[in-house]
């Protein structure tokens, strides 16, 4: 048993959507939260930003004493994992590895479909796992630029003509393919699986890279005998590299559940 917490961390509030599943399968375990709200959204920055960033935000969470630090973000899984998991004492964990193991298993036609943001898609990282796992798959991939900022910004509702427009743009070519497998590799995009699977149709299977992580996750900390004890009682600290004005509400929507309104501001350049 180890009941140190877990860092859990992304470019924004979309890493949230990692922390919904890591609480549903781990109950007991304490999360630290930190969304870089400062600087999101990451999908356009070049590589070296993305690693300077990434280093920062490992620097701010290993002020805490973790067992593990888990990339909530599809871009540095993609850009900067392997450059901080080498420079950590602590196991860290993404999503590309996962969420392509899931997508390898689902696929039936192995007419695979990809979405991301435009750095996640320059790296090739998903297209090489997944071919990797099984030459014969072909990925279609997309970047989807305008997802972070809308789900950000309360657009991900069915019903809402601007996300659904800006969905129906995105996917008409995968949906013409077809694929019938779709990797969700941002981790923002859960918000959105409704809207997607509306337009997708019943038939393609989406992968919640997020949520595969928190299962790779779930299952490391079993093997390694370093789950929590059945005495710790679970819970999430936040952190925010910008203003804490709305936090809390926006958090609830994305756990889908009330959480604390305290939240903590801090200087994220000084690490």
């Amino acid at each position: 048993m180890d009941n140190r917490p877990i860092g859990v961390f992304d470019s924004g509030l979309g890493g949230l959507t990692t922390v919904k599943k890591l609480e549903a399968l781990m109950p007991r375990e304490q999360i630290i939260y930190f969304g870089d709200t400062a600087r999101v959204p990451y999908g356009g920055r070049s590589r070296e930003t993305l690693i300077k960033y990434a280093r920062q935000d490992v620097a701010f969470l290993k002020t805490f004493d973790l067992k593990a630090i888990v990339v909530a973000c599809g871009t540095l899984s993609t850009t900067a994992l392997n450059v901080i998991a080498a420079e950590s004492e602590i196991p860290i964990f993404g999503v590309v590895t996962p969420a392509s193991r899931a997508a390898v298993a689902a696929t039936r036609n192995h007419r695979v479909g990809l979405i991301a943001t435009a750095a996640s898609i320059r790296t090739g990282a998903y297209e090489r796992q997944m071919t990797t796992q099984d030459p014969g798959i072909r990925v279609f991939s997309r970047a989807c630029p305008l997802f972070v900022p809308l789900v950000e910004n309360g657009r991900f509702r069915p019903g809402d003509v601007v996300i659904e427009t800006v969905v129906a743009e995105y996917l008409e070519a995968m949906k013409q393919v077809p694929v019938d497998t779709l990797v969700l590799g941002c981790t923002h995009y859960p918000l959105l699986m409704e809207i997607i699977g509306n337009y997708m149709g019943e038939d393609v299977t989406l992968i919640d890279s997020g949520a595969e992580c928190a299962r790779s996750v779930v299952k490391w900390l079993g093997v390694h005998d370093q789950l929590a004890g059945p005495e710790q009682t679970g819970g999430c600290q936040f952190y925010v590299s910008d203003s804490i004005e709305g936090f809390a509400q926006q958090a609830s929507i994305f756990l889908e559940q009330e959480v604390s309104p305290e939240v903590y501001q801090i200087d994220i350049g000084v690490y």
